[in-house]
């Protein structure tokens, strides 16, 4: 094969090549070069959103579920009480951490195949006056649904609560604007939507909220206030950045700029993951959320009911073809991921067709279709 495999997975993604080159340079992590490096990514940052006027930028090493685990921890006071809507394994994900932090959590349990109910967290804020904050992950990319990101933003402010938004899967992707809704932290990474390598997570802070969080983590590496503090004194990570994926966002974010932003990427997207549930119908496949539900950036299938179906084989048979799929995340169902982002487009989503396609025929399956 003369070419990576092409990733369909939630993260890490495809990259461009010049994504790639970007980490041939080596860097001194508190020269002047890489601090203005750092600077003008967080100010990239701001933009994707228009939070200039209204919110910070706090880099932070390590995967996406550090920098959520970080946003909870300095944003929720020791004695606050969290409101976790459930309709996903990332949802669930983000409750346990909640508890592990030793902040109490309250999880709201939903239907996975629907987007969270916003009366039902309302209700929720009702009954109970101790709930300081609630945590909503926007894209739940355990099955690809899209939750209201907006309308729960006008309650949590309606009921003066602070709301911390996992936007891991949306952010770059979906439409998020400050000047719009109110949140009190965003957590994203590198590796999703703004099409960079793995290792770096941000937070983006509500400016209004800075000074109540000192002194609210438990952590000292994952103190965002601390490390906002610092950086903002001295342009500096206060400890070893991942310098190398650092300078490769920076020059993806760059890229994504070029190709017109949110919007634009948006528009890549959905034509990715229209050009995908197409040619899977085509083989017999059924998405399991409803098309009005499902957010443009992983979609979950129906594993195929033919008793030669087997994920272990039917993944290394597409891997063999150059096209890596994902598991599934749900628990009732067997169901198989494909992602629709990355740098790639519609060409590369009817390749990964064409290698399902002859997958099931290696695999003495004539259709895809579930036992439903």
């Amino acid at each position: 094969m003369d070419r990576d495999a092409i990733l369909l997975t939630p993260g890490p993604l495809t990259t461009t090549l010049r994504t790639k080159l970007a980490m041939l340079k080596d860097w001194g992590s508190w020269d002047a070069d890489f601090n203005a490096v750092t600077a003008q990514l967080r100010s990239r940052l701001l933009d994707v959103v228009h939070g200039r006027d209204t919110h910070v930028v706090v880099p932070l090493q390590g995967s996406g579920t550090f920098s959520v685990e970080a946003a909870v921890a300095t944003v929720v006071p020791r004695n606050g009480h969290v409101l976790v809507p459930d309709n996903g394994a990332y949802c669930k994900r983000a409750a346990r951490l909640t508890q592990m932090m030793g902040r109490k959590a309250t999880v709201l349990p939903l239907a996975e195949e629907r987007p969270i109910d916003v009366a039902a967290v309302e209700a929720a804020l009702h009954s109970d006056a101790s709930i300081t904050h609630v945590v909503l992950v926007h894209c739940e990319t355990g099955t690809g649904v899209e939750n209201p990101l907006a309308a729960i933003a006008a309650v949590c402010e309606r009921h003066g609560k602070g709301l911390i938004v996992d936007a891991m899967s949306s952010f770059g992707a979906l439409p998020i604007d400050t000047r719009a809704l109110r949140f009190d932290a965003l957590v994203a990474a590198s590796g999703k939507c703004l099409e960079g390598v793995p290792g770096m997570g941000f937070v983006l802070l509500r400016k209004a909220i800075l000074d109540g969080c000192a002194g609210n983590s438990q952590s000292l590496a994952m103190d965002l206030h601390d490390q906002h503090v610092y950086m903002e004194k001295t342009g500096q990570w206060r400890f070893t950045p991942p310098t190398h994926v650092v300078a490769a966002l920076a020059e993806a974010t760059a890229q994504f700029v070029e190709e017109g932003g949110q919007p634009a990427r948006l528009a890549r997207y959905a034509d990715n993951c229209r050009t995908l549930v197409g040619g899977m119908a085509a083989l017999g496949f059924r998405p399991f959320l409803a098309p009005e539900v499902q957010a443009p950036i992983i979609v979950t299938f129906h594993a195929p009911a033919h008793a030669a179906y087997d994920f272990k084989r039917f993944y290394a048979s597409a891997k063999a073809r150059g096209f890596l799929l994902y598991p599934g995340k749900l628990t009732q169902l067997e169901t198989f991921r494909v992602g629709c982002i990355g740098a790639i487009g519609r060409n590369e989503m009817q390749q990964a067709v064409h290698a399902v396609a002859d997958t099931l025929r290696e695999m003495g399956i004539a259709s895809g279709a579930p036992a439903l």
